[in-house]
């Protein structure tokens, strides 16, 4: 058992259960809200690049990104914001009713908790509507979004109240994702190990991107680092 770590975290898309389940799923929505997905996307990568200068402090960050998005879209912004929340919020969580998680998923969070690990998580998106819906409830000491605090990955101010959420240092939590430039590098910054979920084999365009400490490609692996 590792004796270093005090604390697991996750991220919940892509690492809990994998993406292409959710983007089959999706692929209606996808085909007759195209610009809207296009535009909301590109809000987001800007207010990535807005954080990554340090220029924007924000009061509310919906009403920033769906600013963005409806100039994007030139469209009202109110519109758009109810729009967002009534087709990519609350529209998309009934989805996962029907989502099934990564093999072992269940086994390894009942055995962390069962070895005295806290465990939370921390999403890009509201989780704890899709975390009832996939089953998932009951594990957390901590779980945290993003966007209450404004700050979406890499940002480390997410990972860092996520941390104290959990009332553990940094250093002692392992964070768990599947994106390299977001969770890896998010979580590394906020000063936190790091392991990477690798669901299907990349060529090296990734070489130039944050290494994580540890690597797995399911769920038994993690396990096994973890508990023996």
């Amino acid at each position: 058992m590792r004796t270093d770590i005090e604390g697991v975290a996750f991220d919940l898309d892509g690492t809990l259960y994998p993406n292409y389940r959710l983007n089959i799923k999706l692929i209606p929505f996808i085909f007759k809200e195209l610009r809207l997905l296009a535009s909301f996307g590109k809000a987001r990568t800007i207010i990535r690049k807005e954080q990554e200068n340090g220029s924007i402090q924000y009061g509310d960050f919906y009403e920033r990104q769906a600013e963005i998005t409806a100039r994007l879209l030139k469209a009202p912004a109110r519109t758009i914001k109810e729009k967002i929340e009534i087709l990519m919020y609350r529209g998309w969580e009934p989805l996962f009713k029907k989502i099934g998680l990564f093999k072992n998923v269940l086994e390894t969070l009942t055995a962390f908790r069962g070895a005295g690990y806290k465990l939370g998580l921390l999403s890009d998106f509201p989780p704890e509507t899709k975390l009832e819906y996939l089953g998932l409830s009951r594990f957390w000491d901590a779980v945290y979004c993003s966007e209450y605090c404004g700050a979406l990955k890499p940002h480390p101010l997410s990972f860092a109240k996520l941390a104290a959420e959990m009332n553990l240092p940094p250093e002692k939590i392992l964070y768990v994702g599947n994106s390299l430039p977001y969770d890896v590098a998010g979580a590394s910054k906020a000063g936190m190990k790091t392991a990477w979920i690798r669901t299907f084999p990349l060529p090296d365009f990734h070489k130039n991107l944050p290494k994580p400490d540890f690597s797995f490609s399911n769920y038994r692996q993690l396990f096994n680092y973890m508990l023996h």
